[in-house]
């Protein structure tokens, strides 16, 4: 499954899923968010490089591995 805002690169953060042009991994967006809207503002503060976008493309993209 294919993802633009999501990268995957063994030269970056070890090949793990990454927020595409940062070093920002997918997992770290998710734990950081645990279901309340307002993490999501706070995750876009810490990491200003991020947008909303980003935020929901990890999203769908581990929605997407879970599906299998």
């Amino acid at each position: 499954m294919a993802h633009e805002r999501i990268e995957i690169n063994p030269e970056i953060m070890g090949g793990k899923p990454v927020i595409r042009g940062t070093r920002v991994p997918v997992e770290l967006v998710l734990r950081k968010l645990g279901g309340r809207p307002s993490v999501r503002r706070q995750i876009l503060a810490d990491h200003p490089r991020l947008v909303l976008d980003d935020i929901r493309a990890a999203q769908a993209f581990a929605g997407g591995l879970s599906r299998g």
